[in-house]
């Protein structure tokens, strides 16, 4: 899994620090995301998919890494 974040997009709301706290933070600043693993590791990856879901300006975007693919597919 690969996460990307658009901070330009972020409104702060912090759903996905709450959501997924080892893959997102939020800066000291401006309260906009951080992002703290852009490859989480595989039992972080339904919490990421709801934090990215959750986010209210869709500012997550989640991609399957080549190496997530299923070989018996």
């Amino acid at each position: 899994m690969d996460v990307r974040v658009d901070r330009a997009r972020c409104l702060g709301a912090g759903m996905c620090a709450l959501t997924a706290p080892q893959v997102f933070d939020q800066d000291e600043e401006e309260g906009l995301v951080t992002l703290l693993a852009a490859r989480p590791a595989r039992e972080q990856h339904a919490a990421v998919r709801v934090a990215a879901g959750v986010c209210p300006a869709s500012a997550i975007t989640v991609t399957a890494a080549a190496e997530d693919a299923d070989p018996a597919v």
